[in-house]
């Protein structure tokens, strides 16, 4: 066998242990998520903006969204009047030095379909992360508090499209019931 042939194997079969090791360990490839009909063309207003809303509206593109600059018809609207984050101390040391804080973050959303009619009630999600704080590194705590804000901006993102998945996946549902029952 030649050198480039065992190299080609030893590399293929790396590759295929990686694949394993990754479906063992329960690591899968994310969706899109499967939006409600509705929501094709969505008009988004989020309060403050930011990364935030940055983040959000290329999820919802990459779910397949066309994200309106301005409301009109045929447009859904996804309102997020509240999307705010606070900081709590949650235990101090000698000399009451404050040594570990929690950083909490608040969204409200709701949609409306294009006629006005209500997709998704208004809805409430708070998340939160805890971290240590240190006296001597303030440069460190600053960056490890915009990391936190990034991580929970992720993860809010994520929730809102499992919320708005999970209304697709209910709508679709109540239709079949309806008929059904007749």
């Amino acid at each position: 066998m030649s050198f480039m042939k065992a190299r080609r194997l030893f590399q293929a079969s790396l590759l295929l242990v990686a694949a394993l090791a990754l479906s063992a360990c329960g690591f899968h490839l994310r969706r899109n998520a499967s939006l409600p009909p509705q929501m094709q063309r969505v008009h988004l207003t989020v309060s403050g903006g930011g990364e935030f809303q940055r983040r959000l509206t290329r999820a919802l593109e990459t779910s397949g969204v066309t994200v309106e600059d301005d409301a009109g018809p045929g447009i859904a609207e996804l309102r997020v009047p509240v999307a705010a984050f606070s900081t709590d101390t949650l235990s101090a040391g000698g000399y009451v030095r404050i040594t570990e804080y929690a950083v909490h973050y608040q969204v409200q959303f709701d949609v409306a379909d294009a006629e006005g009619r209500t997709l998704v009630p208004h809805q409430r999600i708070d998340m939160s992360r805890e971290y240590s704080y240190d006296a001597t590194n303030t440069v460190g705590n600053a960056s490890q508090v915009q990391e936190i804000q990034r991580s929970l901006n992720d993860d809010m993102v994520q929730a809102i499209l499992f919320r708005l998945q999970a209304a697709s996946k209910h709508e679709l549902a109540a239709p079949a019931t309806a008929s059904s029952a007749h």
